[in-house]
């Protein structure tokens, strides 16, 4: 499995989200990503890549690309 594969899995595991349609996804666009759903997914792409986040990145993760644009800082590579 890609990391691009991965990454989307974990929004489609968490949140249900349709695979069409998550380049367009942000904090809160979906009923279940708020304050709790943000952490579970948190927890999920930090287990998938073996990675910690620092507090920062978890607060400025507020949609699918920004979450792509993190994880570069952590060598993961789309």
């Amino acid at each position: 499995m890609t990391n691009l594969e991965k990454y989307n899995h974990s929004f489609v595991e968490i949140f249900g989200a349709n695979e069409d349609a998550l380049s367009t996804l942000t904090y809160q666009s979906l009923a279940g990503w708020d304050s709790v759903g943000h952490m579970r997914l948190m927890v999920n792409i930090e287990g998938t890549f073996g990675i910690m986040l620092e507090t920062e990145d978890v607060v400025g993760f507020s949609s699918y690309e920004k979450g792509r644009e993190i994880l570069k800082k952590y060598g993961i590579e789309f």
